[in-house]
């Protein structure tokens, strides 16, 4: 078993095989796509499962999404945190959204060799998606408040998980100005009560409810 693999089970102990196998393959598919279209900083791609896997599983250690659940990921770069959380939850719908097509195309590509039918790429701006979601998950594309002007539209009025629907971010550094208006309805988790590398110490999931 590699290192990476030996990080992400020390976490999430109760993978299935096929789970398993699809977080295994991550590594060479993103090696692969990267020196085609890069997606990720080429110093970065070494540290692929802490920096992009690891962190984008943490929303994972504040909500178990239900069977059904739909989410969309604005911003996802080349797929994240939407491609580990779609691996993690087959049962739930991933729109993933970003501006530039070519991260799209890697975004695709890499759900389509996995087999991920829960993982649909669109290129457009996230203000041209009309539909519902329950849950808006991203990694620090803008702004806070921004982000919230932005997304508060997709989000879904009916309620199906324990936690309610809103918007599902991972910020790093201090940004308490940004939700201070939303202070009332925010939560904050920091990454580094879930996880030991030094990667997360300044890493939280932020949880706004809408």
């Amino acid at each position: 078993m590699s290192i990476a693999m030996e990080i992400i089970q020390k976490y999430f102990p109760d993978l299935t095989q096929e789970q398993y196998d699809r977080f295994a393959r991550l590594g060479a598919l993103y090696r692969e796509w990267n020196e085609k279209i890069n997606v990720i900083s080429r110093k970065d791609i070494d540290e692929l499962y802490i920096h992009h896997v690891l962190h984008s599983m943490a929303i994972a250690k504040v909500i178990n999404f239900v069977p059904g659940t739909r989410i969309m990921d604005v911003g996802t770069g080349g797929g994240f945190p939407g491609i580990p959380l779609a691996i993690l939850f087959p049962e739930t719908e991933f729109l993933l959204v970003d501006s530039i097509g070519k991260k799209i195309k890697v975004v695709n590509e890499v759900a389509a060799a996995l087999g991920l039918t829960n993982v649909k790429g669109v290129h457009t701006r996230v203000q041209q998606v009309k539909e519902p979601f329950d849950f808006v998950v991203s990694r620090a594309v803008t702004a806070f408040p921004k982000f919230v002007a932005m997304v508060r539209k997709n989000i879904a009025k009916e309620q199906k998980n324990a936690r309610p629907n809103g918007i599902i971010y991972l910020k790093g550094g201090d940004f308490a100005d940004e939700i201070k208006p939303f202070r009332r309805d925010v939560e904050l988790y920091s990454i580094a009560d879930f996880f030991s590398e030094s990667f997360f110490e300044t890493k939280k999931v932020v949880c706004l409810s809408l």
